[in-house]
């Protein structure tokens, strides 16, 4: 049986109707732009009504008379004027129009796909937060998110950028490995590539995450302004330190938040330990040291790479000596134990006879060892003696010698530091990328941040003592002799250098040590007694008690 074709009218009726609808979506578009003006006006007379009609019904009614003669009044007197009620017209659909604006729609909450985060994160944390024994689990698979997570903030992208969580009392918040798993959960669920700091109240069972903005890299070598025996290791974070220095920035001069090491005989941290990866910005930071320590002492400069990163440093006004090679770092350290023994001596002498200590004992002396190890592998390839083997006397006595000793070393020859640079360099820095592990291995904590793979050079972590763990990004100070570095960096440095001495001879034979047999060595002041060193173990290796 053939099939009958419908008829035209139902054929063809759809695609009439879609006409329709189009036509007049159109001319309701139209009609709206047009009148949009008078819907305006409309929309604020009616809000206007609404308002005048609240007032009027919070008006006592014993003061609802003298309200209507007033108002009465003010007619009549609008009414007499010039052109009165044209101006009262004008100013009513003024007032209507500016009450009937649309204003933007103010976002009160999370949208769908910051609220499909934040129930992904509450249902990662769901194993951790909560027991099978928990009658009211505050964690529950297909819970309710909003009264676990009770704060949050999100950035263009929808990723967390602050996020408020409270979490159950039976937590163990107070272990670290399980503190840890959580905020290794975050950090992975939240987004990678930023760095993110984590404060526990362990007292009120919450915890804040919050992304950290990245250092500024733009504060090169400078004159800071800083006392004689303060050193300006970076800049971190505004609410970590309480200080401020000026520093002239690419973008301007502005007031950074300063780590400031200090230095001398009331001094805690008298000696200061960086370990860091190649190129992470450790000899950036003792170029920097001693350019900041030249104006007010003398700088010892001991290179173990031998790259020449010093070269600049030589024979300028200050800077004893720079070696490179192991004969003259065992002869200047050789020295400078010497030197220490001297100044003790001095001093006690002068103690006892009532007088004050000499000048030559009160100027700084400053020790910078850079890559210790090579020269230990070196000395032990040819037999003699470690150069950190004469360390011990400065670093024992530098802080009543006024002598301060700064080591730099790479994670990779980390374990050849000597036992004394480990354990009395408790001011300790680490730069360039780093696990927690090795950080708190060097820091003797773990840091409250998760560290980033990549980072820029100088940037890193700082524990002054007992301290907290700060984020630090070191000024920039490069090599000015190096063909890579910018022209401003370059002449930001030529500018720190002191003038070259007029002399020509080296400074390694103005400090070579006399042997015993040709001069008689003084008797030793007894040294200082040992005070209590509750800083970071270093690296955590067992430190057996000085006898």
């Amino acid at each position: 049986m053939a099939r009958r074709p419908l008829p035209r009218i139902l054929s063809s009726g759809s695609a009439q109707i879609a006409r329709s609808r189009e036509i007049a979506r159109t001319a309701a578009d139209s009609a709206t732009d047009v009148l949009h003006p008078l819907i305006t006006v409309s929309r604020g007379l009616r809000k206007l009504a609404a308002s005048a009609r609240a007032k009027w019904a919070a008006t006592p009614k014993e003061r609802r008379g003298p309200t209507l003669l007033l108002v009465a009044a003010c007619v009549l007197v609008v009414a007499l004027m010039p052109y009165g009620p044209l101006l009262a017209l004008v100013t009513l659909m003024a007032a209507a129009a500016w009450r009937g604006r649309e204003r933007p729609v103010v976002k009160t909450g999370p949208d769908d796909d910051e609220i499909a985060r934040l129930k992904g994160l509450y249902e990662a944390l769901v194993p951790y937060f909560s027991v099978a024994e928990d009658p009211a689990p505050l964690f529950a698979h297909g819970g309710d998110w909003s009264g676990a997570f009770t704060e949050y903030a999100f950035d263009e992208d929808g990723r967390p950028t602050r996020l408020k969580i409270a979490y159950p009392p039976y937590f163990t918040d107070g272990e670290p490995a399980a503190r840890a798993r959580i905020e290794q959960l975050l950090h992975a669920k939240s987004g990678r590539g930023r760095e993110y700091r984590f404060d526990w109240d362990e007292e009120g069972n919450r915890l804040v995450m919050s992304v950290l903005p990245a250092l500024p890299t733009t504060i090169a070598a400078q004159r800071f302004v800083t006392v004689p025996g303060e050193t300006v290791l970076g800049f971190t974070d505004a609410d970590a330190v309480q200080r401020t220095v000026p520093v002239v920035a690419s973008d301007g001069t502005e007031d950074a938040p300063a780590v400031v090491w200090r230095t001398g005989p009331r001094s805690t941290e008298p000696h200061l330990l960086v370990v860091g990866q190649p190129g992470s910005g450790t000899t950036s930071l003792l170029r920097s040291i001693a350019l900041q320590a030249l104006p007010h002492g003398d700088v010892l400069i001991v290179e173990g790479g031998g790259t020449g990163e010093y070269a600049c440093l030589t024979g300028r006004d200050g800077v004893l000596a720079v070696e490179c090679g192991l004969s003259g770092a065992l002869a200047t350290l050789e020295w400078a134990a010497h030197e220490t023994e001297r100044r003790l001596i001095a001093a006690n002498r002068a103690r006892q006879a009532g007088h004050p200590a000499p000048e030559d004992t009160r100027r700084p002396l400053w020790i910078l060892l850079d890559r210790p190890g090579v020269l230990g592998d070196l000395a032990a390839a040819d037999g003699r003696p470690d150069p950190q083997e004469l360390l011990q006397v400065p670093l024992r006595h530098g802080r009543a010698a006024q002598v301060t000793v700064v080591v730099a070393e790479q994670f990779d020859s980390a374990d050849t530091l000597s036992e004394a640079v480990r354990n009395h360099t408790r001011a300790r820095i680490v730069l360039g990328p780093a696990a927690p592990d090795q950080i708190a291995a060097v820091l003797g904590t773990e840091p409250h941040t998760t560290p980033t793979p990549q980072v820029p050079a100088g940037r890193g972590y700082a524990r002054l003592g007992t301290g907290p763990v700060l984020r630090l990004q070191v000024p920039a100070t490069p090599d000015p002799y190096d063909d890579a570095t910018s022209e401003a960096h370059r002449q930001a440095v030529l500018e720190l250098l002191p003038e070259r001495r007029a002399e020509t001879t080296m400074a390694i034979e103005k400090i070579t040590v006399k042997s015993p047999e040709a001069a008689p060595r003084p008797e030793p002041a007894p040294a200082p007694r040992a005070e209590p060193d509750p800083g970071p173990a270093p690296l955590h290796a067992p430190v057996p008690a000085e006898g």
